[in-house]
């Protein structure tokens, strides 16, 4: 097996970045040998017409997707939602709009904190409304959920 194509394996198996130590014991090469093999694998995915690159970080070299592909991974890869925000997400669905003091009154102040995640995430967005926001549900939030319409299921 060529190391290149091993270093290749290690990479996406670890599914993290690796510092060229943790490459080389992985490997079970020197550590000379593994910076050479991981040049000469990032030289191979900069000129391959791919959706994946090797690129150094500060916390080492990584196999990852190519940012252009990252509206793709934002619409394919479920959000990691806490039970709290999806509380709070919950709330504003079912009053939309809801003004973010109500949804504060209502929520507490850690409400403040699942907003701007779920404004990051594109599930809402905020208007600006005198001293507050009116905070509203996205097209992404009926999408992600498949829901056409809230109205259609409260009574």
């Amino acid at each position: 097996m060529k190391l290149v194509t091993k270093i290749e394996a290690i990479l996406y198996l670890k599914g993290q970045p690796l510092s060229l130590n943790e490459i080389a014991q992985w490997a079970e090469c020197e550590l000379e040998t593994a910076q050479e093999a991981i040049i000469e694998l990032m030289s191979d995915y900069a000129y391959r017409d791919s959706a994946l690159e090797v690129v150094e970080t500060e916390n080492g070299y990584s196999l990852q997707l190519r940012s252009t592909f990252d509206s793709l991974m934002d619409n394919l890869i479920p959000a990691e939602l806490k039970t709290a925000t999806l509380r709070t997400l919950a709330a504003i669905a079912l009053k939309n709009p809801i003004l973010q003091t109500d949804l504060i009154e209502m929520r507490g102040s850690s409400a403040y904190q699942h907003v701007q995640e779920l404004v990051e995430l594109g599930f809402i967005r905020k208007r600006r409304q005198g001293r507050s926001y009116w905070l509203e549900i996205t097209e992404k939030f009926h999408q992600y959920f498949e829901i056409d319409q809230l109205s259609e299921l409260t009574p």
